[in-house]
């Protein structure tokens, strides 16, 4: 009987934790280490082991996933002292399921393999905490074909969409586009309900209405409600995080001389909503921004 990998989980914010929780129910083995050690507890709890580093947390485990803030905070975890790296050879798989600049991810997962040997595969998500939790996750994936597929039994439980999108970094340029039609739509949403609330309709029954036209779609039927609700604590992710990812968007769209005005000002009203004090408040309540004093 083949043993099961035992895996290693390094960042437990929002996501990282949902995707320990629904991994550790699945039965899988899995060793945990967080920044801030307090954020450790309910994982442990469901029978997670906590680790003093991420060089522990891969001594002890054949797949790390890693979850965390951005660019610089994926290069410490892997890189810096008691880094992944330390720990890291060629039998190891790193599973990054950040979003950072999809150039430093390319640049990352060749210096990890040239250094130590352990295979790299970007993999950002899609679906956030609740899909996490379910094992709905979209995910878009950058590696080997050969790593990939030795990935897919612990991607089964966590994702109902893996795609191999191409080689080393083509997972995040796929997470850049995905998260420029996200934010863009979060901006289109809140002025959406703007304009039903000030037309005068009832403005809850939209997504009904528009219920398998055009304009239907998961943002429309999931979103909207919450936003017209006002339905925002407990947050479901953070706006300072989506403002990184819209910066990043914008960034790529700099890298490549391209003109898309419509993203970029998607990213002015992100940016704006973010320096009013809103870093950890729901990026959905961004339609507070709309709203009249």
């Amino acid at each position: 009987m083949t043993r099961k990998p035992v895996l290693g989980f390094i960042g437990l914010g929002l996501m990282g934790t949902a995707m320990s929780l629904r991994l550790l129910e699945q039965g899988w083995a899995v060793n945990v280490w967080n920044l801030e050690p307090e954020r450790i507890g309910p994982v442990v709890e469901a029978g997670a082991i906590a680790k003093a580093s991420p060089a522990e947390v891969t001594r002890d485990s054949d797949i790390v996933l890693m979850c965390v803030l951005h660019t610089q905070a994926v290069e410490q975890c892997v890189f810096g002292r008691d880094g992944v790296a330390t720990m890291a050879s060629a039998g190891k798989i790193l599973i990054d399921h950040s979003t950072i600049d999809p150039a430093k991810s390319r640049q990352f997962a060749e210096r990890l393999r040239a250094e130590t040997g352990m295979k790299w595969i970007d993999a950002p998500v899609s679906g956030g905490p609740i899909a996490a939790r379910q094992g709905t996750l979209t995910v878009m994936a950058g590696g080997n074909a050969e790593t990939i597929a030795s990935a897919t039994a612990v991607m089964s439980d966590l994702a109902a969409n893996f795609t191999h999108a191409g080689p080393s970094g083509a997972g995040q340029a796929a997470k850049v586009i995905n998260q420029a039609i996200v934010g863009t739509t979060y901006v289109l949403m809140a002025e959406a309900l703007t304009l039903a609330e000030a037309a005068g309709i009832d403005a809850a029954k939209l997504p009904q209405c528009l219920a398998g036209g055009h304009a239907d779609g998961t943002l429309l039927q999931q979103l909207y409600p919450r936003m017209q609700a006002r339905a925002f604590d407990p947050p479901l992710a953070y706006a300072r995080q989506l403002l990184k990812d819209m910066v990043a968007v914008q960034a790529e769209i700099g890298s490549f001389g391209l003109d898309l005005p419509l993203i970029e000002r998607a990213v002015e009203q992100h940016r704006a909503y973010v320096a009013r004090g809103n870093e950890m408040a729901d990026p959905a309540s961004i339609v507070r921004l709309y709203e009249r004093s």
